[in-house]
C-alpha cells in the first residue's frame, strides 16, 4: 500500500515514555489487566504498561479486554451491562491459576493510583463495550485527566475506535492520543492527523521502513504491539520504531 501523503512534514513532540511497555500489567504471567500483574511488570523493572479500559453499567471505567467476562474472570455475558456493585465481586484470577484465585478487577481509578504511587506511566486502550464508543472515549479521558492532573507525564490513550478517540479529544484535549490499527486501511494517516494524535501503534508485522518513514515525516511517533520474540524486536529496532508492548517482561529488559 502506499504510504505517499501531502500531509506536510511535521516535527515530533517531546517523547516521554520508555521504549518498552508491558502488555496488559505482566503479559501471560500474571492474570490480564490486574494489580497483581502490574505488581509482577514492575518486579521485572518495566516503567510503562498498556491496559484495558471499559465502562461498567453505571459509568464507572474499570480494566477488562474482552466485551464479555466469560474469559477472564468467573463471570457470564456483557461486561457493561453490570454494574460496579456486580462487577466488584468477580474473581478475575482464578481462570489464569490458583495463586491469583480471588484478584478482583480493578477500576482505573485503583491503577492510576498504583502508577502515581511507583512513579510507573500508562497507556491506556479505550476499549469500549460495542456501541458504546463515544461515551466510553469521553468518561475515560475525563477519569484520565482528573487523576493525572498533577502528574509530570500523562497517560497515553489509545483505542482501535476513532469515535471514542474523537470523544478523548474533546473531552480532555491536552491527553496525548494513539490511533490503533490491525490494518493499513485507506486514510489511515489523516485519520491519525485528525484525530490530533501523537502516535500510530500498529500490529507489528505492518510496519515497513516507508511507514515508519511516513508516520515520522507527520510528526508522530510509531509504536507496536504485540512483540514476544527478539527476532521481530530487533527488526523494529532496525525500523526505527518508538515504542514495543510485549507479554514477554520476563525474556526482554525493559531498559534496551
Amino acid at each position: 500500500m502506499s504510504t505517499t501523503s501531502a500531509l506536510p512534514a511535521a516535527t515530533a513532540r517531546p517523547w516521554p515514555y520508555p521504549r518498552w511497555i508491558a502488555h496488559r500489567g505482566a503479559g501471560k504471567l500474571a492474570p490480564e489487566n490486574t494489580l497483581s500483574a502490574f505488581r509482577l511488570g514492575a518486579a521485572h523493572g518495566y516503567r510503562m504498561f498498556e491496559c484495558d479500559a471499559k465502562l461498567s453499567a453505571d459509568g464507572v471505567p474499570f480494566l477488562l479486554h474482552d466485551s464479555t467476562l466469560d474469559r477472564t474472570t468467573d463471570g457470564r455475558g456483557t461486561a457493561g451491562e453490570r454494574t460496579w456493585a456486580e462487577l466488584s465481586r468477580l474473581d478475575a484470577g482464578g481462570w489464569h491459576s490458583r495463586g491469583f484465585a480471588g484478584e478482583p478487577l480493578p477500576t482505573l481509578e485503583a491503577v492510576a493510583r498504583f502508577c502515581l504511587c511507583n512513579d510507573l506511566l500508562l497507556n491506556i486502550e479505550i476499549k469500549p463495550t460495542p456501541g458504546d464508543e463515544a461515551r466510553t472515549g469521553r468518561i475515560v479521558a475525563e477519569t484520565a485527566a482528573r487523576l493525572w492532573a498533577d502528574a509530570a507525564v500523562p497517560p497515553l490513550l489509545t483505542s482501535f475506535k476513532p469515535e471514542a478517540l474523537a470523544a478523548a479529544r474533546d473531552a480532555a484535549p491536552d491527553l496525548p492520543r494513539g490511533l490503533l490499527l490491525d490494518a493499513l486501511r485507506a486514510g489511515w494517516r489523516e485519520e491519525a492527523v485528525a484525530l490530533g494524535c501523537v502516535a500510530v501503534v500498529c500490529q507489528f508485522g505492518l510496519w515497513t521502513a516507508e511507514t515508519v518513514a511516513a508516520v515520522h515525516a507527520d510528526g508522530l511517533r510509531a509504536l507496536s504491539y504485540t512483540v514476544n520474540d527478539p527476532a521481530p524486536a530487533q527488526w523494529l529496532d532496525g525500523l526505527g520504531t518508538d515504542g514495543i508492548i510485549t507479554d514477554r517482561v520476563d525474556r526482554f529488559a525493559p531498559g534496551a
